[in-house]
């Protein structure tokens, strides 16, 4: 067990973690060149870096049969901020994060918030999206210390998860990724995969389409020593397992090992699908299922909305999950024929499958 704060601890996880990632995509593709990394700092408090892909606009071409890299936009960023959270912020964050103290009408509380986020959009229509994030969020107390002299921890929370976002399905590769994570979550407990797989296809989901962004993965939020209400929905029921982990050392050797599923769970389906031969027909539905990426992006991600609002948000890092090129046509008719590669992506959109 470390003696370094979770802070610390969590920051250089996630600095690892953001360089083994991103040296797995340069290793894969080492003739597209190296992300470009962009060190910046908070004036309200932290730092970061964003390692994006194309390193420059210069490098983007719209019609994938004409590019040669792998990918066509990605984005591997960390940040690691601090700063005060305003009696208004506190009162929205409560709804999601019971254990965040009631504030008094005008105080200020102090926060802390380290994690990383990715989100790559590979060229070729036969190739996944994918989005992953592993997160650590910290309130203290302004007016109390502990013996450190430290401001004390009143509130801590782990949060994350990854998800898979293809344009035609493939399932041996949604058996893998989902094979992967399960067998990360299971080291940590044997009722975690199941409740956050289905936390996953609910959260990921866009209502005004009726479907899902796409087939799921592993999401989970306020994970810290209270009682979770999605486990416990589950342990009643008697499908989940009620060791599962409870102190910061526990949850952030869970987080390390999802984190550390990632390329494991991903780089296998990116090689086998980055070569395949595609058509423009592919190529526009893949460019209208990225449509529906940023309508959910935009309209109902938890975390982008909150970054937009946050002072001092680095706009250009929050919004690199959006692809460099979408689609969106009036009435369209792909995905009609259910017995199309199309229309049967879409049947698991609408309802989501057990993939183990």
């Amino acid at each position: 067990m470390s003696t370094k704060p979770m802070r610390q601890q969590v920051e250089e996880y996630i600095v690892e973690l953001q360089d083994t990632i991103v040296g797995a995509f340069e290793k894969l593709d080492p003739n597209a060149g190296h992300f470009k990394r962009d060190s910046w700092i908070r004036a309200q408090g932290g730092r970061g870096e964003s390692c994006v892909f194309p390193p420059s606009s210069s490098s983007t071409d719209t019609n994938a049969s004409n590019a040669t890299s792998v990918l066509e936009k990605a984005g591997v960023n960390i940040s690691v901020v601090h700063g005060l959270l305003p009696p208004a912020a506190i009162r929205q964050m409560k709804a999601d994060h019971s254990t965040i103290p009631t504030a008094d009408a005008e105080k200020s509380m102090p926060f802390f918030a380290a994690g990383l986020s990715l989100v790559v959009h590979p060229r070729n229509p036969h190739a996944p999206t994918v989005h992953a994030n592993y997160r650590y969020f910290e309130v203290t107390d302004p007016d109390e210390v502990d013996a450190k002299g430290d401001h004390k921890v009143v509130a801590w929370w782990f949060g994350g998860g990854s998800d898979l976002t293809p344009s035609y399905l493939y399932d041996d590769d949604a058996t893998h990724f989902h094979k992967t994570l399960k067998e990360a979550c299971d080291k940590h407990g044997s009722g975690l995969y199941a409740p956050f797989k289905k936390w996953c296809d609910e959260y990921f989901y866009i209502p005004h389409r009726s479907e899902s962004r796409g087939i799921g993965g592993l999401f989970f939020d306020d994970l810290c020593d209270a009682p979770h209400k999605k486990l416990a929905e589950e342990v009643e029921k008697g499908t989940a397992d009620p060791g599962r982990p409870r102190t910061p050392d526990e949850i952030f050797a869970f987080i390390k090992a999802t984190g550390d599923a990632f390329v494991p769970s991903y780089l296998p389906i990116l090689v086998k699908r980055a070569a395949a031969p595609s058509t423009e027909h592919e190529r526009r539905w893949q460019l209208l299922r990225r449509g529906r990426y940023v309508e959910f992006n935009l309209v109902y991600d938890r975390g982008t909305k909150f970054g937009l609002a946050t002072p001092g948000a680095r706009i250009e890092s929050i919004l690199m999950s959006l692809p460099e090129v979408a689609r969106w046509e009036y009435m369209s008719d792909m995905g009609e024929d259910e017995e199309s590669r199309e229309g049967q992506l879409l049947k698991v959109l609408k309802s989501p499958r057990a993939w183990l």
